[in-house]
């Protein structure tokens, strides 16, 4: 009696642990993979027309607050996503192909994430649902792939602790890597700058699209009629305030095209100085509607 529960004992402590490794290392690439996802994102919006916000500390507080809730996202990825995918994978590898094959993680994982975008429909914008199930299962398939490792009764035994070190050896490896590979491609200039603009382009007529024109002329007079200006109210909400009225401009070029800015004064209606986005054939005027965080852009477009 004694010896079947010890070993029932070590049946349990075995399977305690291949959870805790298949845990454990789903987990490690899911957070290996976020790191170069961050960084890809960043790269993204680096390449993009953006007004180079940089990072505050509210943000970075914010990242770091939201590690934790990361940590919890990927545990519950792991047991409710990668486990019941590598159990399907193991279970119709063995039935249909008579053995587990590692390509049953990839397949399932690509058929589960193609249902569950037609499930929540993607009729609006097919595209965004090929890049979001592409992303998925792209996801997906690495931490299952590696937890896979740990299941397989011909490979020699690891443990948790072990996958956690080679998990970390190479995705520290791969993060290095892509971070240089970005910081090549923003070295050869495939990073966005807005164009580099002189007092002769910024004379002319900028429109908003609507009611809104600023007229600046060569000699440095300025017209505005119904531009909007901002300012905050006494529960710091963002007003919008139509502005028409005379008053001059300069141009200051900064120390590069990121700081140059366009100064209208007004005496009816004080504006923010203006800074510049667009591209050299259609340069754009912008100023931030509220709070810079939050990225709402109040942009005027020179007329032809």
């Amino acid at each position: 009696m004694s010896s079947k529960l010890e070993s029932a004992g070590r049946a349990q402590a075995r399977v305690r642990d291949r959870f805790g490794a298949v845990l454990t290392a789903s987990m490690s690439v899911l957070f290996v993979e976020t790191v170069i996802g961050w960084i890809a994102l960043d790269m993204w919006g680096q390449v993009q027309e953006n007004p180079g916000l940089a990072y505050n500390a509210l943000g970075l507080l914010l990242l770091i607050v939201l590690v934790p809730v990361g940590a919890v996202l990927g545990a519950l990825v792991s047991v409710g996503v990668v486990m019941p995918l590598l159990t399907v994978a193991g279970w119709l590898g063995r039935r249909l192909s008579g053995r587990e094959v590692w390509w049953w993680v990839p397949a399932l994982t690509a058929a589960g994430a193609a249902l569950l975008f037609l499930a929540v429909g993607v009729e609006a914008d097919p595209w965004a649902g090929a890049v979001g199930w592409l992303l998925l299962t792209m996801t997906l398939t690495p931490a299952a792939l590696t937890a896979r490792r740990l299941l397989l009764p011909d490979r020699r035994h690891l443990t948790g602790a072990a996958m956690f070190g080679r998990v970390a050896m190479y995705g520290t490896l791969a993060v290095i890597a892509t971070c240089t590979l970005c910081g090549i491609a923003l070295a050869a200039g495939i990073g966005y700058e807005p164009p580099r603009l002189n007092t002769e382009q910024v004379a002319g007529t900028w429109s908003d699209g609507k009611a809104g024109r600023l007229s600046l002329t060569a000699d440095g007079h300025a017209t505005a009629t119904r531009v909007d200006t901002f300012d905050l109210d006494d529960s710091f909400e963002t007003v919008r305030h139509p502005c028409t009225g005379a008053g001059t401009w300069e141009y200051d070029p900064g120390a590069g095209p990121q700081t140059q800015t366009v100064t209208v004064s007004i005496d009816a209606c004080p504006m923010d100085a203006w800074s510049v986005l667009g591209t050299p054939e259609r340069p754009k005027l912008y100023v931030f509607i509220g709070d810079p965080d939050s990225g709402d852009l109040y942009i005027l477009r020179r007329e032809d």
